[in-house]
């Protein structure tokens, strides 16, 4: 085969849907900007040479720009991001490369690559731009098919719980990286909106690509933290089935515990030192109160700042975390149960069913999965 003969290819939703390793051979400020979930970037040129070699081709044209860029990555550098690639094709034989565009970075990158390694790997026709635009008309089309169920519920029921055991289903706050709630952070960011189109187009996909079933959905609002759910599935929701899953007020308090606390601390202390952890966890946890003050009111606001101040003190001092039991308490009944109702009201005629987590999941395999 000659390095003329390498082999493009534009089955987009065979890449998605198989999850094909992509190799994206972009500069890294615009792998930053928006990837995918499979996609590891190791660039033909860095972010200093690009901006280079744009100057280039703006002020001298093509040629020269290709010409800087030949001299800017020769040598051992030329050699030495060949040699990433060849590693990542050694441990993702099935791999395909892009670029921007699918034009020269893309067929310099696939070239080199042959000529040094004897490697073929397949790069993508019209590149991420051409990929990116096919993920989002994708939502446009799987959003008007698509068949979810919305399971909804107090805060603290489990949701996300249930959620989970569903054999068919789509985790937002996952792929959000997002509770979805004012103590919804994690210590690591969010995605960018762009990643996270990009990974919710792929799994709404495969969900229409498995024969159109039903599938599960925790019902959201339309924003997971910073990120918004894409308009034309959110409308989608809104006239989707609801299910109402119910649990005890001390199963709710329960939940939330180890939601707020033991799994969230964790997190903090994952990220950092032990002791670090715990204060960076614990200003979180003050710094979401401090978010929902106007909402709560300035009466309520200091009841339950001073509950959490001492059951932070309590854990701080003994380990003992019970103490977290009368703020979730208070903010339960006191703040999310009063917007809910709220909600629920403007919801009431989409009601299919309602019920505890084994009748719900009874429900959903009977009739939707």
């Amino acid at each position: 085969m000659s390095s003329t003969e390498l082999k493009e290819i534009d089955d987009l939703q065979g890449l998605f849907l198989n999850d094909a390793p992509l190799l994206d051979v972009r500069a890294p400020v615009e792998f930053a900007e928006g990837a995918f979930p499979t996609a590891e970037n190791h660039p033909l040129i860095d972010d200093g040479e690009r901006h280079r070699i744009g100057l280039t081709y703006k002020e001298e044209g093509q040629d020269q720009a290709i010409e800087l860029g030949e001299q800017l990555v020769s040598g051992e550098l030329k050699a030495r991001r060949i040699g990433q690639w060849r590693d990542f094709l050694q441990r993702h034989p099935d791999a395909v490369l892009y670029c921007f565009r699918g034009g020269m970075r893309s067929k310099t990158s696939q070239r080199w690559l042959f000529e040094e390694t004897g490697i073929s790997c397949p790069r993508v026709r019209g590149g991420y731009k051409a990929m990116r635009r096919f993920l989002l008309d994708q939502i446009e089309q799987n959003s008007a098919i698509c068949r979810p169920v919305v399971i909804g519920g107090r805060t603290g029921v489990g949701k996300t719980r249930l959620l989970n055991r569903c054999d068919a289903q789509i985790d937002l706050e996952g792929l959000a990286h997002h509770r979805g709630s004012a103590f919804g952070h994690h210590p690591q960011p969010q995605p960018g909106q762009i990643d996270f189109e990009n990974s919710f187009s792929i799994a709404l996909m495969k969900q229409v690509s498995a024969d159109n079933r039903h599938f599960a959905v925790e019902d959201e609002s339309r924003n997971i933290g910073s990120r918004h759910i894409p308009p034309a599935f959110f409308a989608r929701l809104e006239t989707a089935p609801l299910v109402l899953l119910e649990a005890s007020d001390d199963e709710r308090v329960d939940i939330t515990l180890q939601e707020y606390v033991h799994d969230s601390l964790a997190s903090f202390q994952d990220a950092g030192d032990s002791e670090t952890g715990f204060g960076e966890w614990a200003d979180y946890l003050q710094n979401s109160l401090d978010r929902i003050r106007r909402r709560l009111g300035g009466d309520r606001h200091a009841s339950v700042s001073k509950m959490l101040h001492e059951a932070l003190a309590l854990h701080a001092r003994t380990g003992d975390t019970q103490g977290h039991r009368a703020w979730i308490g208070y903010l339960l009944h006191e703040y999310y149960d009063g917007m809910y109702e709220y909600q629920l009201s403007k919801k009431a005629k989409r009601i299919v069913f309602r019920g505890t987590q084994p009748e719900v999941l009874d429900y959903l395999r009977d009739n939707y999965q």
